[in-house]
């Protein structure tokens, strides 16, 4: 079992990074799980010009390591590591992971809204019958058979490269001309992948499990022949899948929260587009982040009101 926190959030955007900053300078033992770096939308931003106190337009990527170093410099802990699992109604809160469990007072909880619901053919039939959205979780089911991963972004090559330890090949389909990463990216020299740019997706095939997957591109139509299919396409939906139904959502999957960030079970907070369907803007989800910490401080602490640095 790991140390015990103050402080767990869970996502390494604009709110959580920004929830660590204003956690750790509160004095509270602050841990960041975040399963990518360059998986959220801010990393994906090619360019942000409206932030508060940029000279100069910056790259989402760019301002997201600003904010991390940040945070880092105040004594957050920051963890690359998937979670899976979450055990909020007790009062130590546990949040599980694939390589280990952490125990904390309180939980914020900014994982973004780029999750998706099933769209392509087939996808939906046969999630969990070689359909995952998690590499890290399911690659093992695949050991010494054929997989592919749907997606061009530095998540679904990292995915990829993880399932060559266990899959005998890997295909990386994409619609896109190129996968957007670095010519360096390891993903390019791996024996055990092959990517097929331009390729349009058009079904998962299967009865019980997978089978196939068909793809399009100019030139015709072919079927791969695949036991699983990882998709790592982004969407819009909020990323609450390791929450099971331990959190009231609204009708569209959001967390739902008080002005405070607090959800509807004490000690957990939310924070950013997991819980704010009506304003993605990356100056919006840091304010989030910033109150989730400072009512997280005053539930551990006890206080009657959130402390401020300042006053009107």
């Amino acid at each position: 079992m790991s140390e015990f926190y103050d402080v767990i959030i869970i996502g390494g955007g604009p709110a959580g990074l920004t929830a660590g900053i204003y956690a750790s300078r509160a004095n509270l033992k602050t841990l960041i799980l975040d399963k990518s770096k360059t998986a959220g939308a801010l990393a994906y931003a090619s360019l942000i010009e409206n932030y508060p106190g940029m000279e100069k337009p910056l790259t989402g990527k760019e301002l997201l390591e600003r904010i991390r170093a940040q945070a880092l410099s105040f004594g957050t802990e920051y963890r690359e590591e998937q979670v899976v699992g979450v055990d909020l109604v007790s009062e130590t809160k546990e949040v599980i992971t694939m390589s280990d469990s952490y125990r904390g007072k309180t939980v914020i909880i900014a994982t973004g809204s780029m999750g998706r619901k099933p769209t392509i053919k087939g996808e939906g039939e046969l999630l969990g019958r070689g359909v995952s959205y998690c590499a890290v979780c399911d690659a093992p089911f695949f050991r010494g058979k054929t997989v592919a991963v749907i997606g061009d972004s530095e998540e679904a090559a990292k995915e990829a490269v993880y399932l060559t330890e266990f899959v005998e090949l890997c295909y990386i389909v994409t619609s896109s001309s190129k996968l957007k990463l670095e010519e360096s990216h390891p993903v390019f020299s791996n024996s055990k992948i092959r990517i097929l740019t331009g390729y349009t997706v058009k079904e998962i095939i299967g009865t019980d499990f997978v089978t196939g997957l068909r793809i399009n591109k100019d030139e015709g139509e072919e079927t791969l022949e695949v036991s699983g299919v990882f998709v790592f396409i982004q969407g819009s939906q909020p990323v609450t899948d390791f929450l099971g139904e331990s959190l009231k959502v609204d009708e569209r999957g959001f967390i739902m929260v008080d002005n405070f960030m607090q959800t509807s079970l004490p000690g957990v907070f939310a924070a950013g587009d997991v819980a704010s369907p009506y304003f993605r803007q990356v100056v919006i989800a840091c304010a989030q982040g910033a109150v989730a910490a400072l009512s997280a401080e005053k539930y551990i602490r006890g206080r009657s009101r959130i402390k401020a640095d300042w006053h009107g």
